[in-house]
């Protein structure tokens, strides 16, 4: 009997739910810092209470801990990580989400040491319909194209890496004073050919926005477009716990506690589940948009951007090497693609290869088993290799894996609900591993600023690193 494969012809505009109030501003109450310590009716108490051991709570902790504060980490699960934690099946190690991390990014130039990054030097491939084109990286001949054709990719190859390259080297204040739009309807009211503007750069903003629709501000596409061009993309080395892993390395023993769960919180306590009241002088809840909301009322929870990625084992090297493909062509229900194991070789056992692709919007809620199905045909036609006989070694589905940022954009949304409640996260800055970081510092200092405590160094706003470069792709 023949099985239905889903259309994957249509994408449909997200939209996001009204702004909901949040709890307005009540000045702060200083306080003498007091170091975590038993309560007097055998309970625990500290300066403060972390709810959530991802990545956002973990930078947290550690600003915090830094400036002198008791800190207990709750974590409901019972690892470390949140989104950005790495699972380990058979001799692979499989990311939950898709993290491509800018290598050049300020927070990250905050972290207490660096962060082992695996840089993509194979670039971008835009795959289309009868011919390739290769983005941050070298450029390549594409076999196959000649006469018109060639002249064409030619000159597009051109087109972007003069206009990357100018991207790279323009102002930050200049990109967010152009006027805000949907990402979309920005890139048709800007002088690019149609060719460049659909086969090229709508399916790249496609990848950094996970925003199939591009219905993000151009504010966000814009600086996210800049950092790509000034950089391009990498993996975290090891897996994507390997950033939570350094943070929670940085805390002092017995600060993170697993399989806590949090039911509600106030200024001064956090009631959990089967673990009693720990009482505090402050509380920074950082968790997912959902769960926060769930633990302080009124906070405003944005729509979200859906994604599933997909791991399977390949046999054998592919041609693409560590190159991310892009499906410009929109042939099945992958995004895009990577040999993640070609760039960083510790994600798969030797002799064999991990290849990591990733879907966006409707269809990444359709069932994992026709999904697999209807990608392996596509994913044969992207690597230049049979797909038929990989061995497919999970799926892992977020319906709510990026948050949503059509305009207006803030890219700083308030941490400091009330003196003594704070939250962070990257639903409250801009989505991904950066927001994370720059959220969790900015709860940090506000919280530290209300106790009257020195913020630590590494807590206030980065500078401009003055030597960096900027270098077109």
């Amino acid at each position: 009997m023949a099985t239905e494969t889903p259309d994957f012809s249509s994408r449909p505009q997200r939209g996001c739910i009204p702004e909901i109030p949040e709890i307005p501003e009540i000045p702060a109450i200083p306080e003498i810092p007091a170091p975590a310590r038993p309560a007097a009716d055998g309970g625990t108490t500290a300066d403060v209470v972390v709810i959530g051991a991802g990545t956002a709570g973990l930078a947290a902790a550690r600003h915090l801990t830094g400036a002198g504060l008791g800190v207990i980490v709750l974590e409901a699960t019972g690892r470390i990580g949140g989104r950005m934690a790495t699972d380990h099946v058979d001799g692979f190690r499989l990311d939950r989400g898709s993290w491509l991390p800018v290598p050049d990014g300020p927070e990250l130039a905050l972290l207490p040491r660096p962060l082992p990054l695996a840089r993509l030097d194979g670039g971008v491939l835009l795959h289309g319909t009868g011919r390739v084109q290769r983005v941050g990286a070298r450029p390549r001949r594409t076999d196959g194209q000649g006469g018109r054709s060639s002249l064409t990719a030619a000159f597009d190859q051109a087109w972007l890496r003069v206009n990357l390259g100018r991207m790279a080297q323009t102002a930050e204040s200049r990109l967010l004073a152009r006027p805000e739009l949907p990402a979309r309807a920005a890139l048709a009211t800007r002088s690019v050919p149609a060719r460049i503007a659909e086969g090229a750069l709508r399916p790249l903003l496609t990848v950094l926005l996970a925003d199939p629709a591009l219905s993000a501000s151009c504010r966000l596409s814009d600086l996210r477009l800049r950092a790509f061009a000034r950089a391009g993309l990498s993996l975290p080395r090891g897996g994507a716990a390997a950033l939570p892993e350094l943070l929670a390395g940085e805390l002092p023993s017995g600060t993170v506690r697993t399989g806590v769960r949090a039911v509600s919180v106030a200024a001064n306590a956090v009631q959990t589940e089967g673990h009693g009241t720990i009482r505090c002088r402050s509380v920074l809840v950082a968790t997912g948009a959902d769960r926060a909301a769930g633990l302080l009322d009124g906070l405003r929870v944005p729509e979200h951007h859906p994604v599933t990625v997909l791991h399977h084992a390949a046999p054998q090297g592919l041609p693409t090497g560590p190159a991310l493909v892009v499906d410009t062509a929109r042939r099945g229900p992958v995004a895009h693609s990577l040999a993640a194991s070609a760039a960083d070789p510790s994600r798969a056992p030797r002799g064999r290869t991990l290849v990591t692709s990733v879907v966006l919007g409707r269809e990444a809620g359709e069932p994992p088993h026709l999904l697999d199905r209807a990608a392996r045909a596509q994913l044969a036609a992207l690597h230049d290799a049979p797909a038929r006989e990989w061995e497919l070694l999970a799926v892992r589905h977020d319906a709510r894996a990026v948050p949503a940022t059509p305009p207006p954009y803030a890219a700083e949304r308030r941490v400091r609900l009330l003196a003594g409640v704070y939250v962070c996260g990257d639903h409250r800055d801009a989505p991904g591993i950066g927001g994370e970081l720059s959220s969790a510092r900015r709860a940090a200092a506000a919280l530290c600023a209300d106790l009257g405590v020195p913020v630590p160094s590494g807590t206030a706003d980065p500078a401009p690193d003055p030597s960096l470069t900027a270098r077109a792709v």
